[in-house]
């Protein structure tokens, strides 16, 4: 179990980031989902010993991992959002310049553990390939074999999906499900589709502070019979905009879609109810900054 309490990250100005964070999260996979700017990247380096924050406290297993960095980093897994490599090293003398530097260790020497690791991200065809020549999926499979390397209890994956085209996405969410079967996993992201995915539970966050600590299930049915959908025209979308809590504006074969969220139930001329989305769920909360029925104390008990 992680569990975070009362964690105030300000910066000179002063900025305040984080704002009294309080989350408890369980063993497997659980996502943080908000825009950016939110305040996500910043949790996630104060998480992985790279940030000190102002004040709060950050548990992992009991353990305070802000005052014991050296136990943590031993039990850690890192993908950043933004992750170097060397473009012209082949990805497995990439990864093995890195597992130098982490100074992770192998009975079997680094060599093999290099060769195991690209095996179980997929990517031992291309291992001898400059990493310049990889896409942009490669490249967070190799950052997650990195990060994978002596068998982390705490894997955090900063942002891992954004820039993936569909494909290599979908080979991305296996491979984090899996890695989330013997560990715990936080998942940071702005994209809801990475949660409605992979993430049996997580928390919204907006401002440096938590909105709600939810389910996807629970998050979809406090809107139930609250989303409609509507076919209207160019000319009519200012005043919509101006009187209804419009979620989402799509253009379907040329014509203009449009999704709101209606708190009486009561269905808007020319719309008819449809089943929520998460991402309905999520924009209503980016909006009101709660929801009727959504517990959003990180407190909670949280039901799947």
């Amino acid at each position: 179990m992680l569990e975070i309490t009362g964690l105030v990250k300000v910066y000179p100005g002063p900025v305040a980031a984080l704002q009294g964070i309080d989350l408890d999260v369980p063993p497997g996979m659980f996502g943080l989902l908000g825009p950016n700017g939110a305040g996500k990247s910043t949790l996630m380096r104060v998480l992985a010993g790279l940030l000190e924050p102002t004040s709060g406290r950050v548990t992992l297993d009991g353990i305070d991992v802000l005052d014991k960095p050296d136990w943590l980093r031993e039990r850690l897994g890192y993908l950043p959002q933004d992750f170097g490599f060397y473009a012209h090293l082949s990805g497995r003398d990439m990864l093995l310049h890195l597992l130098r530097l982490k100074g992770v260790q192998a009975p079997g020497g680094l060599n093999g553990l290099a060769d195991e690791l690209l095996e179980r991200v997929n990517l031992t065809f291309a291992a001898k390939r400059p990493v310049k020549s990889y896409s942009g999926g490669m490249r967070q499979r190799l950052g997650i074999a990195q990060a994978i390397a002596g068998d982390p209890r705490l894997l955090i994956v900063d942002e891992p999906t954004a820039g993936l085209d569909p494909e290599e996405r979908l080979r991305f969410y296996h491979l984090l499900a899996q890695l989330a079967e013997q560990r715990l996993v936080l998942l940071s992201t702005h994209i809801v589709e990475d949660v409605a995915v992979l993430c049996p539970r997580f928390a919204v966050i907006r401002g440096g502070r938590l909105l709600a600590r939810t389910t996807p299930r629970a998050a979809r049915e406090a809107v139930a019979g609250l989303i409609f959908e509507g076919v209207v025209s160019p000319g009519e979308l200012p005043e919509l905009r101006a009187t209804r809590q419009v979620t989402q504006e799509l253009l379907v074969e040329g014509r203009h879609l449009v999704r709101l969220y209606e708190p009486s139930g009561a269905a808007p001329m020319g719309f008819q109810a449809v089943t929520p989305t998460l991402e309905d769920a999520y924009l209503v909360l980016m909006r009101a900054g709660a929801l009727p029925g959504l517990e959003t104390s990180a407190a909670a008990e949280v039901r799947p």
